[in-house]
């Protein structure tokens, strides 16, 4: 017999973490081989753009993981759309990724309403397509090798 439960319980979420990491490591040679080094934890990469106000016109947010860029949010404001900056911005997070981390590849996910021309611009590949993701948007996963 069985019950289930749909409350948000943080203490469950953090054992189902631990459990779900547990069981990876064991089938994974490669995550086996990660517990324990730096290379486990992911690590904050945050890059801003202020004018000359020290108002954000712009800012990347995102982490490296093992050998890899994961890219979270690119925002440049509207003022400062086509200036350069979100292409500056991508790669220097790319270069700083690659020069004091070790990565090797990037990744990031955008709506077709969003930037996925911009990405493919800047040397990414798309490497999965979610259609209605939210429904009437298309989701866009792309990848670059880094050098």
């Amino acid at each position: 017999m069985f019950r289930l439960e749909t409350e948000v319980d943080k203490s469950r979420c953090d054992l189902l973490r631990r459990r779900l990491r547990d069981t990876n490591t064991a089938a994974s040679p490669v995550l086996r081989a990660l517990r324990g080094t730096p290379g486990e934890r992911e690590v904050p990469l945050h890059l801003w753009v202020l004018d000359e106000h020290d108002a954000l016109a712009a800012g990347l947010v995102g982490h490296t993981w093992t050998t890899w860029l994961h890219v979270a949010y690119l925002w440049v404001d509207e003022r400062h759309r086509g200036a350069g900056l979100g292409a500056r911005l991508l790669a220097e997070a790319e270069q700083r990724a690659v020069k004091e981390r070790g990565c090797t590849s990037s990744r990031l996910e955008t709506w077709d309403f969003q930037a996925p021309g911009f990405y493919k611009k800047q040397g990414y590949e798309v490497v999965c397509v979610i259609p209605d993701y939210p429904p009437g948007i298309t989701e866009y996963t792309l990848t670059k090798r880094l050098s």
